[in-house]
């Protein structure tokens, strides 16, 4: 295949459209379970915090600091998710149609769900590292934090570069790198079952709640796997109060500090709240992203969906 085919198979309106359906679909699922996702952050930071169930932690914040503290944050973490996902999926489909097969493999799914992960951490790991520090504002346990004076995403960039510099910006990288491996076995998970139910109806698109349900599917998978990764990942993008360990402590220091000290229901601290919410999310998003590229193939470019 010529260099001028590649391109035109990396920069197409086919690749661009997934990418804006993955974007305004994680937006739209974030947003619907985002207390969750503020739930999932509490109990993995605040180690002192009584382990309680989702619903009782609920409860529990907005008793104590009313409800609008389960949507700190929302504004930069919805503008990030946009950001982040624009360029997964873009990414991920773009490098489908470079390696276009005549049958596509979940190995296949896998090499090019990792190659789109690395180049989402090392673009998008700063706007998630000001998130942290914004979503946790108010019940930081470092004061050299609370006194900052941002509020937005650009802010957030600025203060952390030149207060605490460049390097900071990119905290959680390795954890972060090391978790690619969350979306792509998500995705060759999603893209597996999605193919075999489309060959059972025979070619057939399947009702909203099939791709719903694969993907609550693909992310429970997912999400089971890399956990401790993640707690570790939030950790480092936030800072540890552990005495012991140095300020920018390896991953497997956390990690074998954390065993030590909780055993290894520590390494699953918060699991349930980030099942309960990345499930969820993961499944409207799957779906509204399928019903938005559907609907824009079959109304704007009157052309099938391309798979």
């Amino acid at each position: 295949m010529s260099g001028g085919a590649h391109n035109r198979d990396l920069f197409n309106y086919e690749t661009l459209v997934h990418a804006l359906s993955g974007a305004a679909g994680s937006v739209v699922a974030m947003a619907t379970f985002f207390p969750l996702d503020t739930v999932r952050s509490r109990l993995q930071l605040e180690e002192n915090r009584e382990s309680k169930n989702t619903l009782a932690t609920i409860r529990e914040l907005i008793a104590k600091e009313g409800p609008c503290t389960l949507y700190r944050g929302m504004v930069p973490v919805l503008q990030s998710l946009c950001a982040s996902n624009f360029i997964y999926f873009y990414t991920f489909h773009g490098l489908k149609a470079l390696r276009r097969k005549p049958n596509q493999t979940a190995k296949n799914d896998l090499f090019v769900a990792s190659i789109a992960g690395i180049i989402n951490v090392l673009t998008t790991t700063p706007l998630w590292v000001v998130n942290t520090r914004l979503k946790m504002r108010g019940v930081d346990y470092s004061e050299e934090r609370n006194n900052n004076d941002y509020n937005t995403l650009v802010g957030g960039l600025l203060h952390i570069w030149k207060y605490e510099g460049l390097g900071k910006l990119w905290s959680g990288t390795l954890p972060s790198l090391m978790l690619v491996l969350n979306p792509a076995i998500q995705f060759m998970t999603y893209e597996t079952i999605k193919r075999k139910v489309i060959s059972t109806l025979n070619g057939a698109q399947p009702p909203a709640w099939v791709f719903f349900a694969i993907g609550a599917v693909a992310k429970t998978v997912a999400t089971a796997i890399t956990y401790p990764l993640q707690l570790v990942q939030t950790k480092q993008r936030h800072g540890h109060n552990y005495t012991t360990l140095p300020p920018n402590a390896s991953t497997l220091q956390i990690l074998f500090y954390i065993l030590k000290k909780q055993g290894i229901q520590g390494l699953y601290r918060g699991m349930e709240a980030k099942l309960l919410q990345t499930v969820l999310t993961a499944a409207l998003m799957f779906l509204a992203y399928e019903k938005i590229v559907s609907f824009i193939f079959r109304i704007l470019l009157h052309r099938p969906i391309l798979k």
